[in-house]
């Protein structure tokens, strides 16, 4: 499915209606949230809900919802931007990721992590009364579209709210969250968030680190 379009019907429908209903936004961090935040307020007045357990460590948690508040409060949207921070609760996150601990990033253990967000803001928007919620998270070109698209519409039929349908990284949306990151001066983190994909980050590091060594002898 072609989800940019989808999410391109969607956003025409509302315009027709020129109504701006409310969105609660899933977001992992300020840089991913950026281009995202920059579409979406045209059309909606969004709540971006900051819930990520999975972040390590906690200082770099911290961090990351520093940098979500300034950009909120630096940018210039169209419609209210309100921001709502969840619970750092990685116990959570661990208990989902138990037994999947060896897996490659992008596989079955962060799925489960898409799910473990995406339910929470599921629960969140329809306990706020939000007309929509969705997440950040397709920007990424490491992100699977299909998988978040497919746990988001469950999800909506199970809280009885509407999913938005998306896939922020098409139409050079990825390359515009980059140029917005500079634009602000914004952190950007070197590894997804999780303590796995960290590891796995920090050995490709440490390898390319070693090939160029050995190239240069």
């Amino acid at each position: 499915m072609n989800y940019q379009r989808v999410l391109e019907g969607t956003l025409a429908g509302i315009a027709a209606d020129g109504t701006v209903p409310g969105l609660l936004l899933h977001s992992c961090c300020a840089p991913c949230s950026s281009y995202c935040l920059e579409y979406l307020s045209e059309y909606f007045s969004v709540t971006v809900f900051y819930y990520n357990p999975n972040i390590y460590p906690e200082q770099e948690y911290r961090m990351r919802v520093r940098e979500q508040q300034e950009f909120i409060r630096r940018f210039p949207a169209k419609h209210p931007i309100a921001f709502l921070e969840g619970t750092y609760e990685p116990d959570r996150f661990y208990r989902a990721a138990e037994g999947l601990e060896q897996e490659p990033e992008g596989g079955e253990r962060c799925f489960r992590c898409y799910e473990l967000r995406l339910r929470e803001a599921a629960r969140l928007a329809a306990a706020r009364g939000a007309d929509y919620f969705t997440t950040t998270l397709s920007i990424s070109p490491l992100k699977n579209a299909d998988k978040l698209n497919e746990i988001g519409g469950r999800l909506a039929e199970e809280y009885g709210v509407s999913y938005l349908y998306s896939d922020f990284k098409k139409k050079d949306g990825y390359r515009r969250s980059v140029e917005l990151s500079r634009e602000y001066g914004m952190y950007r983190q070197y590894y997804c968030g999780c303590v796995f994909s960290k590891r796995q980050r920090d050995e490709q590091i440490a390898a390319q680190g070693e090939r160029s060594a050995a190239g240069m002898r």
